[in-house]
């Protein structure tokens, strides 16, 4: 399941469970996953608030008052997924209320190895979760 991790100087975002939700509903659409409960449970976003004091950049080395710090954002994908990542820079900016984070967002993309993706008890390769899918969709007739 794709999951995003996206780290960031505690209040950086006003509502950090609708901007998580807004993440995860994000990566389901890059990552072109089937909008079907299987996915819908376990595709995930987590934001994790750092202390001010616990962030840093080189220039300008300022008071943890005036470091512009980047937030940065880890995404775990599937095997040969989407590389696109412009919808959730966009989608931290808008969220922080800062456009400059746009250019100033760090983005390290992860792709699961096969048997890398635990689920349901069980570390599953790409083919196993697709078929998966494929059976929940048969099931629910499409819906």
């Amino acid at each position: 399941m794709p999951m995003i991790d996206v780290y960031a100087v505690a209040g950086k975002f006003s509502q950090p469970h609708v901007v998580a939700g807004r993440l995860a509903e994000t990566l389901m659409r890059i990552e072109d996953v089937p909008n079907i409960a299987m996915f819908r449970k376990n595709t995930a976003a987590f934001i994790h608030e750092l202390a001010a004091t616990s962030i840093s950049n080189v220039e300008p080395r300022a008071t943890t008052s005036g470091c512009k710090s980047s937030p940065r954002q880890e995404h775990l994908t599937g095997p040969s997924r989407s590389r696109s990542s412009s919808s959730s820079f966009a989608l931290v900016a808008e969220a922080a209320g800062d456009d400059s984070l746009r250019e100033r967002t760090w983005v390290l993309l992860t792709e699961a190895v096969p048997g890398g993706w635990g689920l349901r008890g069980h570390a599953h390769t790409n083919d196993e979760l697709i078929e998966a899918a494929r059976a929940e969709i048969a099931e629910r007739g499409g819906r």
